[in-house]
């Protein structure tokens, strides 16, 4: 029997539908997207686009990558779902990979980052008996009850307040911050290596190393928010690899499964052991379709050498940037990897519309940083293009 062809709405309709049936809390932009291969996407009306956002630093591989596709096919013809009041064959086997690449002893399977960071939050609390948690001033960890205690911006704060107690925050790079907050009451320090929503911030040289540090020496764990800087985002697997600093945990989602929606917390074994039967639990977390999908996107980092592509890719970004952005509203470059800020001394938000007028996505977060998380896939001639685009930008 034939298959029916799906018909696909127009923009107007989907805009309209939108509008009439979604919850709206969502700003978006006005194209609607239908496909995408590798760094560009198409909308509905065929025009095409250089995507410098990868759906927030998940698509790593860009979009549609065929061993992620064929993964993805294989296993939804096999088992896609069974809950977790059962094994599968296929969870234990990813569950090794990621202890090897996170060098971790063992993970929790979430669906998100702020899924992984609620799990982490529990047993840290857990495994220490204590309450309390420090992080740092921009960050941002997610927008469920938990996380969003310990995200600072206060416009995702407020409206929802009163939020979990015994969050704190600090300025962030100030390891002597952190020292003089904590106390007997601190379950752990969370950081992200770099911070993403606050601006693509980097950590200054040995900022991380005190932490760890500090930590060690107050009995308190540490939490590294990998979410956006892992599996491979800014040229290596994970970045705390830049620092040698080693957490107590750590939570991974966006670019695990190649766009399937999957996080996990990862926790050493003297932490991990603190979670009995019953203390967690997530109905899709590690379902057997993202498994696939996580386990493809991991064997074609490793396969086509893609670390080592965001590494030279994201130098070669950050340098032409430099190079050709000179507009008066343009202060400096920087980034690691495929994670590059391009930091604004005035408000940049309209220059997302204008760079997608001209076929180029862009995400402009804190107001005043351009940020730009391509796939690792992209090509030369697509940075160039989207050079282009950035430097002819007008405030």
């Amino acid at each position: 029997m034939a298959r029916t062809k799906q018909v696909r709405l127009s923009a107007e309709e989907a805009i309209a539908k939108d509008a009439r049936y979604v919850i709206q809390t969502y700003g978006r932009q006005p194209i609607v997207l239908s496909r995408g291969k590798g760094a560009l996407v198409w909308d509905v009306n065929g025009r095409e686009y250089v995507d410098c956002v990868a759906g927030i630093a998940v698509n790593n591989l860009g979009h549609c990558h065929p061993k992620v596709v064929a993964a993805i096919q294989e296993q939804a013809a096999r088992l896609m779902h069974t809950s977790n009041l059962y094994y599968t064959d296929i969870q234990p086997e990813l569950a090794e990979k990621l202890a090897q690449i996170t060098k971790m002893d063992r993970v929790f399977f979430a669906n998100s980052g702020t899924e992984s960071i609620e799990a982490a939050l529990k047993l840290a609390r857990k495994a220490t008996g204590k309450k309390g948690f420090i992080a740092a001033e921009h960050c941002f960890h997610g927008r469920t009850m938990g996380a969003l205690s310990i995200t600072h911006k206060s416009k995702y704060r407020e409206p929802f307040e009163p939020l979990v107690p015994g969050a704190r925050f600090v300025p962030y790079g100030d390891a002597n911050a952190i020292r003089r907050a904590l106390d007997n009451d601190v379950a752990a320090v969370v950081l992200e290596p770099i911070q993403g929503e606050g601006g693509v911030r980097m950590p200054p040289d040995g900022y991380l190393e005190e932490v760890r540090e500090a930590c060690d020496r107050a009995g308190v764990l540490l939490i590294f928010d990998e979410v956006q800087t892992g599996m491979g985002r800014t040229g290596k697997w994970f970045a705390k690899e830049h620092s040698g600093v080693e957490p107590d945990i750590m939570c991974v989602a966006k670019g695990i499964a190649g766009g399937f929606p999957m996080g996990i917390m990862a926790a050493q074994e003297g932490v991990a052991s603190a979670f009995k039967k019953g203390d967690h639990a997530s109905t899709f977390g590690g379902n057997a379709l993202g498994c696939a999908a996580a386990l493809a996107t991991i064997r074609a980092i490793e396969e086509e050498n893609l670390l080592e592509r965001s590494r030279v890719m994201g130098e070669y970004l950050k340098k032409e940037l430099s190079i050709h952005c000179k507009q008066d509203f343009v202060d400096h470059v920087r980034g690691v990897g495929m994670m590059v800020g391009v930091q604004l001394n005035k408000d940049g938000n309209s220059l997302v519309d204008k760079a997608r007028e001209k076929g180029v996505l862009i995400n402009v977060t804190s107001d005043t940083v351009i940020r730009l998380v391509p796939p690792f896939v992209i090509t030369r001639e697509q940075v160039d293009r989207a050079v282009g685009v950035i430097s002819e930008l007008t405030l």
